[in-house]
């Protein structure tokens, strides 16, 4: 472990946000990275656990007191290659997951974990910057063609996994640019694209050919990919949103959180306003905007909204508002039910719990408010609270409810391969096999929404099975 005594000497020092009336006039990130002083006595409170239970809240696996001795020890470039050894992109990780490994830390059962999200993102950083990373080019090639349908998280680590095994890949994307909903999902105050950009080009050195603007099932039919290739990876997102099924969401001023989500992400990467915005701009700017859902895309929506200039932003929530701390005696080292209170939200938002929308107000093409009614939960049941009906002033609706699958148009259609009952690709987490010979599936598409650390594991585990299926035998870790 780092330092016998560390975790009794020193509190936890989380990162700086610069003052929000600083980072609100742009979109770029806002997190001030403690020095490295600062960031090695951190390390040194990991206690090397002889259960790490930050293990059990890491999907990827990552090997936390390992590199948190590292960078205790000042040796960053080990610590760089440990957490490479786990993690294709921790620069992605280390900026948006929700870290389950600090909630699984032994020192949060006194609120004190490990600053292991910050120490992560400040490893990959530094290894940019000194130019340790760099292509892992394989010494041969096997002779076998894999096409890896989707560029998210899933699609690019099974990709890179795939190409540094030998085999030639090509990467499709129906979208403009690599990275799912990274790229058109994630705000760049959150995680400026520069960093998937760059993966790309190390993806490239490495051999993956990568093709964006391809649409499997509609530019490419699926059938000529199981012509062209030895075998096909499914690794699309769960893209199939929850709609509002109430009198008057049929407004246009009522719009998907992605749609404007991923409008503002295109302006910022330069685009000209008609193709940002083909189907005509989304901007909060003046408006009352109402964000229903209240995870971490309306999260996303709130800050967007407030950086756009919103007269004001309310985030309404169906279910009820959390406890301010969790009993730990009862959840700990899993992850928590408990209030969440994101940069975001900081900046300035209204929010509300057990609030179930009812009508959409308008004249059927303005919308003017949204009319709502608070509701109890009792045994799992929801139940309207009588009397208890009132009006919000809105302009601007997004939904931002979750995802309820992958859409089957297109892709899923002419692949024919079955699905789960929640319509889901079906696939083992050992094989990562569909029902179709040689096609394989991961990521949201395969287990349903969920988080960047999920999509990477399942992307790396997947590229395993590939790799055992098309050789007999694989040298790719799990």
């Amino acid at each position: 472990m780092g330092k016998d005594t560390g975790f009794l000497e020193l509190d936890r020092r989380e990162r700086d946000y610069l003052d929000p009336k600083e980072r609100l006039g742009n979109y770029r990130e806002f997190v001030v990275q403690p020095s490295d002083e600062v960031l090695s006595s951190q390390a040194s409170r990991c206690m090397d656990c002889g259960i790490p239970y930050c293990h059990n809240g890491c999907p990827v696996n990552n090997m936390i007191p390992d590199w948190n001795h590292l960078v205790y020890e000042n040796d960053w470039k080990n610590a760089l290659d440990v957490l490479h050894s786990t993690n294709n992109f921790p620069e992605f990780t280390g900026r948006i997951c929700p870290a389950p490994c600090e909630a699984s830390c032994t020192l949060n059962i006194v609120d004190q974990p490990v600053t292991i999200k910050s120490i992560e993102a400040a490893i990959i950083d530094r290894g940019w910057n000194e130019g340790w990373v760099t292509p892992q080019i394989p010494e041969k090639k096997t002779g076998k063609s894999v096409a890896v349908v989707g560029s998210g998280p899933a699609g690019m680590a099974c990709a890179q996994q795939l190409a540094r095994a030998g085999h030639s890949v090509t990467l499709f994307e129906k979208s403009d640019r690599v990275g799912g909903l990274l790229r058109y999902g994630i705000p760049d105050f959150k995680m400026e694209k520069n960093l998937i950009s760059r993966r790309c080009l190390q993806m490239e050195a490495e051999g993956v050919e990568i093709r964006t603007s391809k649409e499997v099932g509609v530019d490419i039919s699926f059938k000529s990919l199981e012509e062209n290739f030895d075998a096909v990876v499914l690794s699309g997102g769960a893209e199939d949103a929850r709609g509002l099924a109430i009198p008057g969401a049929e407004m246009p001023g009522v719009r998907m959180a992605m749609e404007f989500l991923t409008q503002q992400n295109k302006r910022n990467a330069g685009d000209e306003e008609e193709r940002a915005a083909p189907r005509g701009t989304l901007k909060a700017t003046g408006k009352h905007v109402v964000v229903i859902g209240g995870g971490d895309t309306g999260s996303d929506c709130v800050g967007t909204s407030n950086r756009q200039g919103a007269a004001s932003v309310t985030q309404l929530e169906i279910m009820p508002k959390p406890p301010e701390k969790e009993d730990k005696a009862m959840t700990w080292p899993d992850w928590p039910l408990k209030l969440r209170t994101s940069s975001s939200h900081e900046e300035g938002v209204a929010r509300d719990w057990a609030v179930l929308a009812k009508r959409v107000v308008g004249d059927g093409e303005t919308v003017t408010g949204l009319e709502c009614v608070r509701v109890e939960w009792a045994e799992g049941a929801m139940q309207e609270i009588a009397g208890s009906e009132f009006t919000i002033q809105a302009d601007l609706i997004f939904l931002a409810m979750g995802f309820v699958g992958p859409k089957k148009a297109g892709l899923l259609e002419q692949a024919g391969v079955e699905l789960t009952d929640r319509g889901n690709v079906a696939a083992d987490t050992e094989n990562y096999a569909t029902s179709a010979e040689n096609v394989f599936a991961c990521g949201d598409m395969r287990r349903g929404q969920s988080l960047v650390v999920w999509a990477i594991r399942e992307g790396r585990q997947c590229a395993r099975a590939v790799d055992q299926a098309l050789m007999g035998v694989t040298e790719l870790p799990r």
